[in-house]
């Protein structure tokens, strides 16, 4: 059942922040659900939003998909309000707007609307008070539900797999969001470069992991999560990795990465 009223009424507007890469499998939604679970461990009031037609985000904080009847693409399409979307995980603090298998016919279907671009930001315009901070979880493409993620946005936020194409995806990012910035939302900025799958055993690890630091500098996060069959185990369990063994070196990672992230907000916003 959807709860439509997070405990923890946000002070300010939230903080929209899109998790975005058009390669796959770099750990996008892995961050997700975990910087959005230790976010939520520090009394932060915090709305995923799944808008991937996958839903892994959905399924990886153990939402069935019963639950998820009411989902992005409802809101996309304007067959309902993002609070009506809206639900609550187990962690206290995280609600969810789910993904449902409808979205991969929502780009088609957006075509014919105007300003399509913007859909998902008029859905948000009235629920911000409500949270501390939204994170778009993106497909891993740079499509128009994309689109609507960084022009929704104040922030992107890249994980980027430690592998030797890493940096030429990146870049075409970079460039994709200098033109929604021109185009749409010229608040947009780069909020950060998180380095994902690391794996210390490995030379090439090092050397992307360098590369990325010399071309980005500080907006490349210190924090590096490393590849750790735990968080690779933990989204079949329902459960982000902070949940399934806290021990672990990919939960203590995104627990110092969320540390990293909030001081990092706190000095853009004052």
């Amino acid at each position: 059942m959807a709860d439509h009223s997070p405990s923890n009424a946000a002070a300010k507007p939230a903080r929209v922040i899109a998790i975005a890469n058009q390669k796959g499998g770099v750990g996008k939604t892995t961050t997700a659900i975990n910087l959005a679970t230790a976010m939520a461990a520090t009394k932060k009031s915090v709305l995923i939003i799944d808008l991937d037609p996958q839903g892994n985000a959905s399924t990886g904080l153990g939402i069935d998909r019963n639950a998820r009847e009411v989902n992005s693409y409802h809101v996309l399409i304007g067959e309902a309000a993002l609070a009506e979307s809206v639900i609550a995980t187990t962690i206290p603090g995280l609600h969810l707007v789910p993904s449902g298998t409808d979205l991969s016919g929502a780009e088609i279907e957006l075509v014919e609307f105007d300003r399509r671009e913007h859909r998902l930001r008029q859905s948000l315009a009235g629920s911000l008070d409500a949270y501390d901070y939204v994170l778009i979880d993106c497909p891993p493409s740079l499509n128009l539900l994309t689109l609507n993620a960084l022009v929704a946005a104040d922030a992107v936020m890249v994980p980027l797999q430690c592998e030797f194409f890493a940096l030429e995806g990146v870049s075409h990012l970079v460039k994709t969001i200098e033109r929604v910035r021109q185009a749409f939302n010229p608040g947009l900025e780069l909020q950060g470069i998180i380095l994902t799958m690391f794996d210390k055993r490995n030379n090439l690890s090092d050397q992307v992991a360098a590369d990325v630091r010399d071309f980005f500098g500080d907006k490349v996060y210190k924090t590096v999560i490393p590849r750790n069959v735990r968080v690779s185990e933990a989204p079949s369990h329902g459960k982000p990795v902070l949940l399934y063994d806290m021990k672990c070196s990919g939960a203590e990672a995104y627990i110092h990465l969320a540390s990293e992230v909030l001081k990092r907000e706190r000095e853009l916003r004052g």
